[in-house]
């Protein structure tokens, strides 16, 4: 049997990677081209980047201590 992360974990850290990551790309958005990032672009692009660390956590394994 293998351990993985529980689901409330996985989607703890899905849900903060998301929110973090749209909220950084909506900071460099604004630096380079000096308007807003309309929301949806930016919940497109937090819900991009939420595939990869999903699939990531799925196969990480908690450490036996």
């Amino acid at each position: 049997m293998t351990l993985l992360l529980p689901f409330w974990q996985r989607l703890l850290i899905t849900i903060a990677a998301v929110l973090l990551i749209s909220y950084l790309f909506g900071l460099v958005w604004t630096a380079l081209f000096g308007v807003d990032l309309p929301s949806y672009a930016a919940g497109v692009i937090g819900g991009l980047a939420a595939l990869p660390i999903w699939n990531f956590l799925h196969r990480i394994r908690p450490s036996d201590k």
